[in-house]
C-alpha cells in the first residue's frame, strides 16, 4: 500500500525524519530500502568513500538515510517534480549543506549534467527501468553499485510477453516461479546494456516483495561472461530446467515429451553475492536489525541454488496429495543428499537441485 496521510505529517524511518508531501511513498517497501542502506554502508567500509545519486528521490527519505546511516560523503538528490521542492528542502535540511545537492530534472536531463561518476546510483522508477539503464551505467563508477527497480509485475511475471520482448529483449511467459523470473529478466537487461558499453555486471542481491522487484548490481570491467539463457517449464507435469541457446531446438520435457514453455533470455547466474550478503548481515546484526538478519540468511541460503523454485501448493496439486509441510520436504531432501533451501520470493516454496518428480516422491512418502 502507498502512504495516505496528511502532507504535513512527520514520519521516521531509520534515522530519517521526513514529510511525504505530494510524493508517492510506500511504507511497506522499507525492507528494500534497508537492504540498499546496508549495501551502501558495506561499500563505504570497503572503499573508504561513498557518493550517491538518487535519480528519482521522491520525498528524499532514501537520500537522508544514505547520509545518516550509510555514511555517504555527498548525495545528489533529484526529482522530476518541482512541486517537491518545499518538502525536499525541508527534509534534507537536516543534513549539512555541503553534503548534498538538490535538483529537479527528468532522468534524461539529469545524466548529462553529472560532472563526475558516482559510487552508488539508486534508480527507484515506476514500470521498467530499461529507458534509464544506459544513463545509469555511464554515470556509475567502475566497481560502483547500481540499484534499480521494476514495478511492472504483469510484464516481468510473463503476462505480457510482447511487452517484455519490446522493453527487455526477452520473451517472458507465466509459470509458478515467475516472480524469480522477473528479477532475472532485470538482471539480464542490465547485463545486455552493460555489454554494449564494454562493461559487465555482478549481482549483489535481488529482492522481490509484493509487486516490487529490486536488484543491486556491481558494474565491472567486461569479463566476456555469458550469464544469459532460458528457463523451460512443462505445464503438463511441473518440471523445470535451464536451457542454453544451443539447446533451444531440443527443449522438450524429459518426462512427458512435449516442448517446454520457454522464457528468456534472462540471467541464470547467482541471484546474490554470498560475500556481500555476509558483510551486510554482519552490519545488520551490529545495528540490531533482526528482521533483516533473518532475510539475509534466507537470501544467503538461496544464493547459489537453481534459477527456479517449487511451491508446496504445486507439490500437492501435481502429486494429488494434501499440501505437505515445506520444512519437512526440505529436511527430507537434505537426507536424500540434495541441496534445498527456503526462498525469500515465496514463503510457501523451496529451492532445490532435486528433479521435481523426486520432490513428489519424497512428499508422497512423508
Amino acid at each position: 500500500m502507498s502512504w495516505s496521510g496528511n502532507a504535513t505529517d512527520q514520519f521516521q524511518e531509520g534515522k530519517a525524519l521526513f514529510k511525504v508531501g505530494p510524493a508517492f511513498f510506500r511504507p511497506s517497501s522499507r525492507p528494500a530500502r534497508d537492504l540498499g542502506i546496508l549495501a551502501a554502508a558495506v561499500y563505504r567500509q570497503k572503499i573508504g568513500h561513498l557518493t550517491v545519486l538518487d535519480v528519482m528521490t521522491g520525498c528524499g527519505v532514501r537520500s537522508q538515510r544514505y547520509a545518516l546511516e550509510s555514511g555517504a560523503d555527498w548525495i545528489w538528490a533529484n526529482d522530476a517534480n518541482p512541486d517537491m521542492a518545499t518538502v525536499l528542502t525541508d527534509n534534507l535540511s537536516q543534513l549539512p549543506p555541503q553534503r548534498y545537492q538538490l535538483s529537479y530534472h527528468s532522468a534524461a536531463q539529469l545524466f548529462p549534467k553529472c560532472p563526475e561518476q558516482f559510487d552508488f546510483i539508486d534508480l527507484d522508477s515506476f514500470g521498467l527501468p530499461t529507458p534509464f539503464l544506459q544513463g545509469c551505467l555511464q554515470t556509475v563508477k567502475a566497481g560502483g553499485l547500481l540499484y534499480i527497480t521494476g514495478t511492472d509485475s504483469r510484464t516481468l511475471a510473463g503476462h505480457n510477453p510482447k511487452h517484455s520482448q519490446r522493453l527487455l529483449g526477452a520473451w517472458a511467459r507465466t509459470h509458478p516461479a515467475a516472480h524469480e523470473q522477473g528479477l532475472r529478466l532485470l538482471l539480464g537487461s542490465c547485463w545486455q546494456q552493460a555489454q554494449i558499453l564494454g562493461q559487465d555486471i555482478q549481482p549483489i542481491f535481488s529482492y522481490f516483495q509484493g509487486q516490487i522487484y529490486r536488484v543491486l548490481i556491481q558494474v565491472t570491467a567486461s569479463q566476456s561472461q555469458h550469464g544469459l539463457g532460458f528457463i523451460g517449464y512443462c505445464h503438463h507435469c511441473g518440471h523445470y530446467q535451464t536451457v542454453a541457446w544451443d539447446q533451444l531446438s531440443r527443449a522438450t520435457c524429459p518426462h512427458q515429451g512435449p516442448p517446454l514453455t520457454l522464457s528468456g533470455p534472462m540471467w541464470l547466474g547467482p541471484l546474490h553475492h554470498p560475500t556481500w550478503l555476509t558483510s551486510m548481515q554482519t552490519l545488520a546484526q551490529e545495528w540490531g536489525w533482526s528482521d533483516r538478519v533473518q532475510l539475509l540468511q534466507v537470501m544467503q541460503d538461496e544464493a547459489l541454488m537453481p534459477p527456479y523454485f517449487y511451491s508446496v501448493a504445486d507439490i500437492g496439486r501435481w502429486g494429488k496429495m494434501d499440501i505437505p509441510k515445506r520444512d519437512r520436504i526440505i529436511a527430507q531432501l537434505h537426507k536424500q543428499g540434495y541441496q534445498a533451501s527456503l526462498t525469500h520470493i515465496n514463503p510457501q516454496a523451496f529451492k532445490t537441485d532435486a528433479p521435481f518428480h523426486d520432490c513428489l516422491t519424497i512428499a508422497a512418502d512423508m
